[in-house]
């Protein structure tokens, strides 16, 4: 018959279970939550699509270095009337219909062909393409950056809301036991009472406790929701109720004296490279207060049905036969060096290089100061560090005290030895160190966070998990 109740409990125990936690329920760990969070957030995939564009860039920006090779070929059929005087085809609107200058019109049409191959090639602009692809890889490391540096920030986001959100659930905790010992002392209260031991004040007094703690619990309950939306959001995942791992966070981190600098601060590389685009810029400006050489290289070939006679009065001396028109007959070669110069381009070039090292002189003063604000927040998180510990290793005497404190006051009201404000006193003082407790030991992943975030070096809090 034992056995049978022991099997028994075992199965409405297991059956219970399985139906409070939701099947396929895993636990987030911070390092989970991190990662999901890098792969999942927004920002952070478009600026990873920023910097592959901006390095597609440079590789375009290289190959415009390339000479322009264009190949042409061209079939037509029409007449060749000529005429001695002066033409402009404005916008590119004229044809280039060329014969000798007839005494009158005639409409003796043939077919013709031009084919061609044209080379030009700016090989010499005073390295003004040199400056132009560091200009370009300038770009590239600076879009680079800044996704490495969001990626930082995000983690470090990442990172908090996690832990504000395990402690906003450990809160949650403690208001929840708050509230099972206002009602439990409520129902001493009430007994008392109606046996006439203690005035019925006492008995409205404690309802009045319980209402007390089930306002505190859901104000507990709204602030863990606020958290819990906070990191889905930094997750990039729908609003959820989150299981933490809430095992690291049961003790102090290992190490939490490192010295670091903030040289290497990811915010600091991408000001830094900000600061390298415009100086490129501005040498990249200075190029075009030179001349330009280029190399030009042309070879053409027609065709006409049109033959050599036909200008010397024999009008009949053409063909209308396609292949005798297009069929190559004559070719000529053209090779050529040339310079360009725009004499008054230094005028506005001057202008728009001062510009530029403005612009430099500021982002070089947003970079100081960034790196001010840093090493400041480096101070304070040395300083933080050490007040944390300092509450963590005194929350326990903080509980124990106010938790015998609690249990003593409790005694002696069951026995008619003390009034019923010195319990609730007593109460207050628990459920304060209790909830001292819950953010003390938040508060000190916190700092090292805080520590972390200044020196730029994630793996300082990360390793420590």
């Amino acid at each position: 018959m034992i056995e049978k109740k022991t099997l028994s409990l075992l199965f409405l125990l297991v059956f219970i279970g399985a139906n409070t936690f939701p099947a396929g329920a895993q636990v987030l760990t911070l390092k989970e939550a991190i990662q999901k969070a890098v792969n999942n957030y927004g920002t952070i995939k478009a600026k990873s699509s920023y910097a592959a564009a901006s390095q597609a860039t440079v590789t375009q920006t290289k190959r415009e270095y390339l000479p322009n090779l264009n190949i042409s070929a061209q079939q037509d059929y029409g007449t060749i009337n000529g005429q001695n005087g002066p033409a402009y085809g404005f916008g590119g609107f004229g044809v280039a219909s060329s014969g000798q200058p007839l005494p009158s019109q005639n409409w003796n049409a043939a077919f013709g062909g031009l084919y061609l191959a044209n080379v030009n090639w700016d090989f010499f602009a005073f390295g003004r393409t040199k400056e132009k692809i560091k200009t370009a890889q300038a770009v590239a490391a600076r879009d680079n950056n800044d996704w490495q540096q969001e990626i930082f920030q995000h983690k470090v986001k990442v990172a908090a809301a996690y832990l504000n959100l395990l402690a906003a659930q450990k809160l949650t905790i403690s208001y929840q036991k708050n509230l099972n010992r206002a009602d439990t002392f409520r129902n001493v209260v009430v007994t008392r009472v109606k046996n006439g031991l203690n005035a019925g004040v006492d008995s409205a007094q404690a309802n009045a406790e319980v209402s007390s703690a089930r306002i505190a619990l859901t104000r507990a309950v709204d602030q863990e929701q606020t958290q819990g939306n906070v990191l889905a959001q930094l997750l990039g995942v729908p609003p959820q109720h989150f299981i933490l791992d809430t095992l690291f966070i049961s003790h102090v981190p290992a190490v939490l004296s490192d010295t670091t600098g903030i040289d290497n601060h990811p915010l600091l590389q991408w000001y830094k490279s900000r600061i390298a685009v415009s100086n490129e810029q501005a040498k990249y400006f200075r190029t075009f207060n030179y001349p330009t050489f280029s190399l030009v290289g042309v070879i053409q070939t027609r065709g006409s049905g049109f033959e050599p006679t036909y200008g010397a009065g024999h009008l009949d001396a053409f063909t209308h036969d396609y292949w005798g028109g297009v069929k190559p007959t004559r070719t000529n070669y053209l090779i050529g060096v040339g310079i360009t110069w725009n004499i008054t381009q230094p005028l506005r070039i001057s202008q728009q290089v001062k510009s530029q090292q403005l612009t430099s002189k500021g982002l070089q003063s947003e970079y100081e100061l960034a790196g001010q604000q840093l090493k400041a927040q480096l101070e304070l998180s040395d300083t933080k560090i050490v007040n944390a510990l300092d509450n963590y290793h005194e929350v326990p005497v903080q509980v124990k005290a106010a938790s015998d404190a609690y249990l003593q006051k409790s005694v002696l009201y069951r026995n008619g030895l003390t009034n019923l404000v010195d319990v609730t006193q007593a109460l207050y003082a628990l459920t304060r160190a209790e909830t001292d407790r819950d953010i003390a030991y938040s508060n000190v992943w916190q700092a090292l966070l805080l520590k972390a975030s200044a020196s730029g070096d994630f793996t300082l809090f990360e390793k420590q998990l």
